[in-house]
C-alpha cells in the first residue's frame, strides 16, 4: 500500500481520491478546508512521495508559484487544458518546477460522476518516464483499466482540444441541427486536433485512442459534460458569464479555445476553424450563424 496525496478536492480530484483508495492509503487536500475523509494540510501532502495534482489548467502556473516545494515528488497531473494567457501547454508549465523523469499525465474517457460509482472505464498514463507511468498505473482500481504511453505532447493535445470540440457540439445539440450534424461535427474536430497535435509533433496513437477519440466521444456526447453544457447554454443565446454562474463549476473548454486562439493568431501554418468559431461564439457571435457556417464549409 502507498501514500498517495491528492491536491484539489474538486469533483475530478474527490473521485480519484475514492479511486485509488481502493489499493492505497490516500490523503487529499484543497485551498479551502473540507469536512471529507483524510483531508490534510498542503504542507502534509507535500512530504508524500506520490502527488496526483487535480488543480484546474488556468490555475496551476500561479498555484505552483505561491504555494509548490520540490522534494523529489513523483506527480500525476489529472488536469486537462492549455493556459489561455500564454498559449502553453501543462508540460511547458510544469518544466520550470519537476524534471521530466518525476511527472506524467493522465488522459482517457473519465467522467468523475461514474468514477465514484466504480463504474469502469480506462486510462493512460503518459510520462517519458516509462517505470513512473508503470508505477502510477498500478496504484488504480480494478474498475480502471491502464495503459501507458511515452506520448505526453499528444496526450496533452488530445484532453485540453477535446473540450473545445465538446462546445461546439454542445452547440449543435441544443440548436438542433440533428445527429448527422453532431457525427460530421465530431469527426472533423478530431481530424483538426490531430492535426493541431502532428504540428507539435504528437503521435497518431494518441489521437485515434482513448486520449483522443475516447475521451473526445465521451465529452462531445453527453450532458454529464461541463463543456457540452456550456455549448448548450450558448445555444440558448447565455453569455459566457451566465453559464459559468449556472455551471458553479471550471469548463477547461473555455481557457482552451482562448489559448488556441492566441495560438493561431500568432502562427500563419494552423487552421483551426472549429476552434476558431467556438471562442467567437464564446465572444458573443450567433451560434446558429456559427455552425451553419463551419457545417456548410
Amino acid at each position: 500500500m502507498s501514500k498517495i496525496g491528492v491536491i484539489g478536492a474538486g469533483k475530478w480530484g474527490s473521485a480519484l481520491a475514492f479511486a485509488l483508495s481502493e489499493k492505497n492509503e490516500v490523503y487529499i487536500t484543497s485551498r479551502t478546508p473540507r469536512d471529507i475523509k483524510n483531508f490534510v494540510s498542503l504542507e502534509e501532502i507535500l512530504e508524500l512521495k506520490y502527488l496526483v495534482i487535480a488543480i484546474p489548467a488556468q490555475e496551476i502556473s500561479l498555484w505552483l508559484k505561491e504555494h509548490f516545494v520540490n522534494r523529489g515528488q513523483k506527480i500525476l497531473v489529472a488536469a486537462k487544458g492549455i493556459e489561455a494567457s500564454s498559449g502553453l501547454f501543462l508540460n511547458d508549465i510544469y518544466k520550470d518546477y519537476v524534471k521530466d523523469e518525476d511527472i506524467a499525465y493522465l488522459s482517457g474517457p473519465s467522467f468523475a460522476t461514474e468514477v465514484q460509482k466504480s463504474l469502469p472505464t480506462a486510462l493512460v498514463i503518459n510520462s517519458k518516464n516509462e517505470d513512473l507511468s508503470e508505477k502510477f498505473a498500478s496504484f488504480f482500481p480494478s474498475f480502471i483499466k491502464t495503459y501507458t504511453s511515452t506520448d505526453v505532447v499528444g496526450a496533452e493535445v488530445a484532453g485540453a482540444y477535446k473540450n473545445v470540440i465538446a462546445i461546439a457540439a454542445g452547440v449543435c445539440e441544443g440548436l438542433e441541427l440533428g445527429k448527422n450534424a453532431a457525427a460530421s461535427l465530431i469527426s472533423r474536430g478530431l481530424v483538426e486536433m490531430q492535426r493541431f497535435g502532428y504540428f507539435y509533433g504528437a503521435k497518431e496513437e494518441s489521437f485515434i485512442g482513448l486520449s483522443g477519440a475516447g475521451d473526445l466521444f465521451l465529452t462531445a456526447s453527453s450532458t454529464m459534460s461541463r463543456n457540452f453544457r456550456v455549448g448548450l447554454g450558448l445555444a440558448e443565446g447565455k453569455t459566457q458569464k451566465e453559464i459559468l454562474q449556472e455551471l458553479g463549476e471550471v469548463a477547461e473548454g473555455i481557457g482552451t479555445a482562448y489559448a488556441l486562439h492566441k495560438i493561431e493568431k500568432d502562427r500563419d501554418d494552423l487552421y483551426l476553424p472549429i476552434a476558431r468559431e467556438v471562442y467567437e461564439m464564446l465572444e458573443g457571435k450567433d451560434p446558429r450563424s456559427s455552425l451553419k457556417k463551419f457545417l456548410s464549409s
